[in-house]
């Protein structure tokens, strides 16, 4: 009878011990098997990969294209008409390695304000160098490119690459807009006094 336990006990610790040792890596993910804080292994195929149990631990990273919605941003072009700017960015993780060095512990969200604050200052450097009226009409898409270009090069260093910004909306500010509404009433008040003092 205690045979049949140690038996049983043995092989349920051979078990625990396989499963933890055991992980899968899904096909829209890359895999880093880590030992005591430092990279043992890269898994960048899907399938099932192995680890040492309780000694190393797996941290997963998307490997799909991810999405980055900026804060509405203020800037100012050569003509000194605030713009409020909204843009997006699309990007994906193609070093883990680097990535993890970069970002630490912090993951996504750590990169994604990190990404955040280049894809503003490449919006303020290339959105201030041109007038709004550039801004505001079809001439935007090659504004888009190039903030995209100076953008991916500063991502490098993050083990990503960027694949698009895009600016969904460029407007003038609130107080601006008021301000324009009322010159603008003000101005068609003016005429409609012309034409009746014309009879």
């Amino acid at each position: 009878m205690t045979f049949f336990r140690i038996f049983g006990i043995v092989v349920i610790v051979l078990l625990t011990v396989a499963y933890s040792s055991i992980f899968v890596v899904d096909e829209r993910q890359k895999a880093l098997v880590l030992q005591f804080g430092q990279i043992k292994a890269v898994k960048e195929k899907p399938g099932l990969a192995f680890k040492i149990p309780l000694i190393q631990e797996v941290v997963r990273y998307d490997d799909r294209i991810l999405s980055l919605d900026s804060q509405p941003l203020e800037v100012t072009p050569l003509d000194d008409r605030r713009l409020v700017v909204d843009a997006f960015m699309r990007y994906r993780i193609t070093d883990v390695v680097q990535f993890r060095q970069a970002v630490g512990t912090g993951g996504t969200a750590s990169a994604e304000k990190r990404l955040e604050r280049i894809l503003n200052a490449a919006l303020r450097e290339v959105l201030g160098s041109v007038g709004s009226n550039e801004v505001l009409s079809d001439g935007r898409v090659s504004l888009m490119e190039q903030i995209r270009d100076d953008a991916i090069a500063e991502a490098l260093s993050l083990g990503i690459e960027i694949v698009d910004v895009r600016i969904k909306r460029a407007d003038l500010p609130t107080q601006n807009l008021a301000a324009t509404f009322q010159r603008m009433q003000a101005e068609r008040e003016r005429m409609a006094a012309d034409e009746r003092a014309r009879g």
